[in-house]
């Protein structure tokens, strides 16, 4: 039986939902539409977005042979069979249209093969993917084609596709009366995580159990579809831009010190079960982003980690959440990583010369022979634990790696070593 979703889906460009920023009059797909100026394309996305939607729009608006296939369950030889037993038909049209879903599941040999049959401009190439094409479409492919990404769908969208679905269902099905409360359509693109085909499904689904044979009539309310929804599935790939772009917003909350939303984005990786991303970037902000402002602060940290790391979820929402409150209301201070990343960059792009000689190792018979820590002086011999001496080696030897960030913290550090320092070269 055909899903609701596929009986609905769009006809025409002005029926589509969503995608507001390339969708709609005097946009980029709306022109080349008008046009008939159709290229290369990357459609890029989350599920139920309007991908596959758009490619069969485009595909009869142009007076092209329109070939889809799945790249799940085909390779390139399958893909040049089936273009080379429609080329028989080309005298009729304007070249092929490929639409090509899955584009990633190709690897890099078969995605290169591609360009073959999309050089000639015979074919012209619609892919789709969930994936970000920069991380799996070869890279010859991308110059060749426009990429367009696809957002989830906004709630209002969602119920604007819901509403006109709903008047759709009169004219599918003849029942006496249709009743979809508006809280009911209001839950569904609440939950739906931007996706019209789920939103569509569950639609579906609770439509055909609030159908009551006895009156011919449907009555769908929000209890209905409640019982009806399974739990709302979070877009999450681990290795893939989901994920990446999850522990981004993770990390740059914690950095900038907003504690609401760190816990938000805290709650989506927990949510995915994703413990181990979690315990790096809180690890790596108390160092990269706290610092020295609150030196305790990777102690207190990792204390929370090892807790989480044993009690395993579900409890271990609990020392995470306070590590990341913790963090977040921490002073920040981005010396310690300026300082290391300073000195690699030198190290990598500079003649940074030989240690200074009073500082070589001299734990060995004949060390002093060679002048090796003669000179060293040893600074608890001297008053305050310091004496000044050269450490850097000479190429080097007036550079500034640490600056002192502007905390309680680090400015007494300064104003100590100021202090001892002044006195000492008096």
């Amino acid at each position: 039986m055909q899903p609701l979703a596929d009986k609905l889906r769009p006809k025409n460009i002005y029926d589509m939902v969503g995608q507001s920023h390339i969708i709609g009059k005097g946009k980029i797909i709306n022109k080349l539409l008008d046009n008939n100026t159709i290229p290369n394309m990357i459609l890029y996305g989350p599920p139920g977005t309007g991908k596959t939607t758009l490619a069969n729009i485009i595909a009869k608006c142009t007076n092209k042979k329109y070939v889809k296939l799945n790249a799940v369950n085909c390779g390139v030889k399958e893909i040049k069979e089936v273009i080379d037993a429609n080329k028989q038909d080309l005298f009729s049209y304007n070249g092929i249209l490929l639409m090509l879903d899955e584009i990633q599941a190709l690897n890099r040999k078969q995605q290169q093969s591609l360009l073959e049959v999309i050089e000639d401009g015979s074919v012209t190439l619609i892919a789709s993917t969930a994936d970000n094409p920069y991380f799996v479409i070869y890279k010859a492919i991308l110059s060749r084609s426009t990429i367009f990404e696809f957002k989830p769908i906004e709630k209002n969208d969602i119920i604007k596709g819901l509403e006109r679905a709903i008047l759709k269902l009169n004219d599918l099905y003849t029942y006496e009366n249709i009743h979809i409360e508006d809280e009911a359509i209001e839950y569904i693109a609440q939950t739906c995580n931007g996706d019209m085909r789920s939103a569509l499904n569950k639609l579906e689904l609770a439509f055909n159990v609030g159908i009551d044979i006895p009156t011919n009539s449907v009555k769908v309310t929000l209890d209905d579809v409640i019982n009806c929804s399974s739990v709302k599935i979070l877009n999450y790939d681990r290795g893939g831009d989901d994920g990446y772009s999850i522990l981004s917003a993770f990390h740059k909350s914690l950095r900038g010190s907003d504690a609401d939303a760190a816990i938000h984005y805290l709650a989506r990786l927990i949510k995915a079960g994703d413990i181990q991303s979690i315990t790096r970037r809180l690890l790596c902000v108390a160092s990269e982003d706290v610092g020295l402002a609150v030196p305790q602060a990777i102690t207190i940290t990792e204390a929370c980690v090892s807790a989480a790391l044993q009690l395993g979820f579900p409890e271990a929402r609990i020392p995470l959440a306070q590590a990341t409150i913790y963090l977040a209301q921490c002073p920040k201070s981005n010396s310690v990583i300026n300082a290391i990343d300073m000195a690699i960059y030198d190290l990598d792009n500079m003649e940074t010369g030989d240690i200074p000689i009073h500082l070589k190792d001299a734990h060995y018979a004949g060390a002093k022979k060679l002048g090796r820590g003669v000179e060293y002086k040893y600074p608890h011999n001297f008053e305050n634990n310091y004496v000044e001496q050269q450490y850097l080696p000479d190429p080097i030897k007036d550079k500034k790696y640490y600056i002192h960030g502007n905390n309680k913290n680090e400015n007494a550090f300064k104003n100590y070593w100021n202090v001892i320092k002044n006195k000492t070269n008096k």
